[in-house]
């Protein structure tokens, strides 16, 4: 069973970037067919797909993130990298590592980031 664990700082500045990193286990990165998502959920809100990263390395963002996002991938650590860039207040939310797109199947436990200075 694939597990997935989301790593990083729980508290970011505005303006600067935020990064963590997806652990996986139980599972290849790089298996054919697999695709893994970045999910976020502010508080108060709904779930928001950022983006993703497929088995073969291509990438995909949600439109309104494009811009301030990158995904990535370290395939002898089998792990996932997202980027936000000039993150502010609204991007406080609990974000999730996932194996999906777009429909999920498993999810991360969620790590917390909040921005504030």
């Amino acid at each position: 069973q694939v597990q997935l664990h989301e790593s990083g700082p729980n508290l970011v500045k505005p303006s600067q970037t935020l990064s963590l990193i997806c652990t996986v286990s139980g599972g290849s990165i790089t298996k054919n067919g697999h695709h893994w998502s970045w999910v976020r959920q502010p508080p108060g809100k709904e779930l928001e797909w950022i983006g993703g990263i497929g088995y073969d390395g291509s990438t995909y963002y949600s439109p309104s993130l494009k811009s301030r996002t990158s995904i990535s991938r370290d395939t002898s650590k089998n792990s996932l990298t997202l980027q936000l860039n000039s993150v502010t207040p609204e991007d406080t939310a609990v974000y999730y590592c996932a194996v999906g797109i777009p429909q999920i199947d498993i999810w991360g436990q969620g790590t917390q980031v909040t921005v504030s200075s």
